[in-house]
């Protein structure tokens, strides 16, 4: 067995350096013409190899069920809920697809928004919310991008796809904020604060719904996703859309109602995983899975196509991400994180609850924002106010981690699962969408949401 010996400062920062070398490279995927998951791959075996030889992994057995079990330490580092809902999710709404269950939606929508894009983007943009704070935002990025690529091919208006999948990718990680269940980082700060789950509600839901208001109205002007204008306009495109056929990918009656009972079970069991008794335990990864595996069965004889279909990039990027985002924990990366939040948050209830706020953003747009949370919950917890008493549930620092960790996600691609599957969607649809031109073309959506989470905080929750 391997002892974890002390981590020196010299090779933490390196640690960091290595990081941040991490950022940068896949900054530059596209000029450097490599895959991420290979980018990535590198990395973690560079850092498992690092970490191995500074004697910095954990090598001791796991204990599972009581039994002690031997795995290869780059195992437990990976969020296997996570490769499960993605790879499960994906699945499942690809072979639903076949049912036209989704191009019967998003032509209903379609004719229901007239054909004006602008009332179209307000649709999915607040579907997004809702299927973010209900089941999970990469499930529901999956699904509205899938819709949306329906919707605007059907209305010739692929010139604005970028856009709505821009804008819906950033709102996933919006709707994460909205119940105490919506993403791991709430319900790691919000069981740490005492937080219920009502009053969770109470307190978001009002910046949710300005945040998806400001980034609506901001999407379609940066776009340039207009509303029609003139009687001419509106009444040729309401006479396109009431030619189009809702039943034209129908190909089964049958198929089609079964795609309609398993997407509405699918719906409903994610939404209630951590309620219903067994499933609770076995998580929505297991959850997604079942479902696809159920939905497989239809075409059990040529499932092949399906698994060539599934975008092994993406998941073989996040099993590398995982990995070296452990070994950076244990290089104490995310400690040193943690220790300079701690300084910050000694700065005083304005200054350090509104700096706590920006930091945790800024680090949860690269590194996890799961061990994350759980560390800045962990120092907040003992951590006294100016009155030296234990922060409640009511003190704003403990917002200020729940919406940095959660906004974060929306600096870089890497900062969250929904917004790398964003990019991934777009990739699918032939769009530009690298690395750095994320960055930019989010960059002022995350600061005016920052920027709102922060006034938000100091004036309604402070």
């Amino acid at each position: 067995m391997s002892e974890v010996h002390h981590v020196s400062p010299a090779v933490t920062w390196f640690c960091a350096a290595l990081l941040l070398a991490l950022v940068l490279c896949l900054a530059l995927e596209e000029k450097l013409h490599i895959k991420k998951s290979i980018l990535a791959g590198s990395f973690a075996s560079v850092a498992l190899l690092l970490g191995a030889a500074l004697h910095l992994l954990p090598f001791e057995p796991v204990l599972i069920g009581g039994h002690e079990i031997h795995l290869p330490v780059y195992i437990p580092a990976v969020d296997w809920e996570v490769i499960a809902i993605i790879l499960g999710a994906s699945i499942f709404v690809d072979v639903t697809s076949r049912s036209g269950l989704f191009t019967w939606i998003a032509i209903r929508l379609t004719k229901k928004s007239g054909g004006d894009p602008r009332r179209l983007l307000w649709y999915y943009g607040g579907m997004t919310v809702v299927f973010s704070a209900v089941l999970n935002n990469v499930t529901a990025m999956i699904i509205v991008g899938s819709l949306t690529g329906v919707s605007l091919e059907k209305l010739k208006r692929r010139d604005i796809l970028l856009g709505f999948l821009l804008v819906e990718g950033l709102l996933t990680n919006v709707g994460g904020l909205l119940t105490l269940i919506s993403s791991v980082p709430n319900i790691i700060v919000g069981n740490a604060a005492g937080i219920s789950f009502v009053s969770f509600f109470l307190k978001a839901s009002p910046y949710v719904l300005v945040a998806t208001i400001m980034t609506l109205l901001m999407g379609a002007r940066i776009f340039a996703i207009r509303r029609l204008e003139t009687d001419e306009e509106i009444a040729d495109a309401a006479r396109e859309v009431a030619a189009f056929d809702e039943r034209d990918g129908i190909e089964s009656q049958g198929f089609f109602w079964f795609g309609v009972a398993m997407t509405l079970a699918f719906v409903a069991v994610m939404a209630t995983t951590s309620v219903l008794p067994y499933l609770r335990d076995l998580g929505m990864g297991y959850v997604a899975m079942t479902f696809a595996a159920i939905m497989l069965l239809r075409y059990k004889h040529e499932v092949d196509q399906f698994y060539r279909a599934v975008d092994w990039d993406l998941l073989g990027f996040f099993v590398a991400l995982f990995v070296f985002i452990n070994v950076m924990e244990h290089a104490q990366v995310l400690a040193l994180i943690g220790e300079g939040l701690k300084l910050i948050i000694a700065l005083g209830d304005i200054q350090g609850t509104a700096a706590v706020l920006v930091a945790a953003a800024v680090f949860s747009s690269v590194t996890d924002n799961i061990p994350l949370a759980a560390m800045l919950a962990k120092i907040i917890a003992v951590l006294p106010d100016a009155a030296g008493n234990l922060r409640g549930p009511e003190d704003p620092i403990w917002w200020s981690v729940i919406f940095g960790a959660n906004l974060g996600g929306n600096i870089t691609p890497i900062g969250s699962a929904s917004t790398l599957v964003a990019v991934t969607i777009m990739h699918k649809q032939k769009l530009n969408m690298s690395f750095g031109r994320f960055v930019s073309s989010a960059a002022i959506f995350a600061a005016a949401q920052i920027s709102l989470a922060t006034l938000y905080v100091l004036v309604v929750l402070m």
